[in-house]
């Protein structure tokens, strides 16, 4: 059973990349439980042997003045008996004979492998997942539930779902359609990996727009801020950071190309891109866009911009229902108070 239960080990190390040193602490750990059981209590140590491809097992009891536990404590005089160098406090170790733990070490060793790799499975999917969190990954729909409005979704290694909360409005999914989602948090459970799956965060436009852009991809261009309320509409402010780069035409591309890819991938979603600015008037006027803005005033230190535009532009300025000035505000992190005169 020693010389297959370490080829075992090799084996496992080699082909599913789990390191026999945490199989090695799992079954050590296993067998002194189970041999302590076994003795009603008694402390056991066990040892691995991978050069002998053997076990050994060690009865541990401490030195003490009065023995009150005979299983787990020995007398100074009994200890000194054995070795003058032990002192009060310390462990006494006596080696056991293995054989007679041969059953218990059958059963249980098998048992702690099974175990073992479940564990170090899930910890390297979790693990894995956890490199993957704030990118996207593509998922097949296996089923929608009618009632919570959930999607579930097969990622490769199970099933996760999208909750309703984290589904773009409008968006209709259907069994067997690919999908390309957002893995925006990794949980752990008793199971393995929990993903929370979003179609409508943020970086789930970012992250889109480094796959389409390579000036992104490369730093040539970077993204400096957010605002989006999915299914709708986005506004993103872009910098370059290279000469004769323009950050805004990188990211639309080509005749729209690029941006209407994104824009097609996210159920027709319209997406502002907004060249960044320190200057806060500019700013703020960019991110107001396709309004035509007057002026912009705003103090420094405060997060209060008052804006002025000519009547015609109001309702441009502010969106329907007040998303522009909404979104704009979000991305610029000033408060906008706009004004018509």
């Amino acid at each position: 059973m020693n010389s297959e239960f370490f080829k075992a080990l090799d084996l496992l190390e080699k082909e599913r990349n789990i390191p026999k040193s945490y199989m090695r602490e799992k079954v050590e750990a296993a067998l002194a439980s189970a041999c302590r059981k076994e003795l009603g209590g008694t402390n056991i140590r066990v040892q691995m042997d991978e050069v002998k491809q053997d076990f050994r097992v060690f009865e541990q009891k401490t030195v003490v003045e009065e023995v009150t536990s005979p299983k787990t404590e020995i007398s100074l005089s009994d200890a000194k008996a054995i070795s003058k160098r032990y002192k009060l406090g310390d462990t006494v170790e006596t080696e056991l004979k293995t054989k007679e733990f041969g059953r218990i070490s059958a059963s249980t060793a098998k048992q702690v492998i099974i175990q073992g790799i479940r564990e170090a499975e899930r910890g390297q999917m979790i693990e894995q997942y956890e490199s993957k969190k704030r990118e996207i990954i593509t998922v097949k729909i296996e089923r929608v539930d009618p009632v919570k409005k959930t999607v579930y979704v097969n990622t490769g290694d199970g099933i996760s779902a999208i909750p309703v909360s984290e589904q773009i409005p409008g968006e209709t999914y259907l069994p067997d359609h690919s999908l390309k989602v957002l893995i925006s948090e990794v949980k752990q459970n008793a199971n393995g990996p929990v993903l929370t799956l979003s179609r409508s965060h943020p970086d789930m436009l970012r992250r889109l727009l480094e796959l389409e852009v390579p000036e992104i991809r490369d730093g040539s261009v970077q993204i400096m801020n957010i605002s989006r309320e999915a299914g709708s509409r986005s506004k993103v402010a872009v910098q370059a950071t290279a000469e004769n780069v323009d950050p805004v035409g990188a990211c639309i591309g080509e005749k729209g190309m690029r941006i209407n890819n994104i824009v097609n991938e996210l159920n027709g979603e319209k997406i502002d891109i907004i060249r960044y600015s320190e200057d806060p008037n500019e700013y703020i006027r960019a991110a107001l866009a396709p309004a035509k803005i007057q002026d912009v005033s705003t103090a420094p230190g405060d997060r209060v911009a008052t804006i002025h535009v000519a009547p015609d532009q109001l309702s441009l300025a502010i969106g329907k229902e007040g998303q522009n000035a909404r979104l704009a505000a979000k991305l610029t992190g000033h408060k906008i108070d706009i004004k018509t005169r």
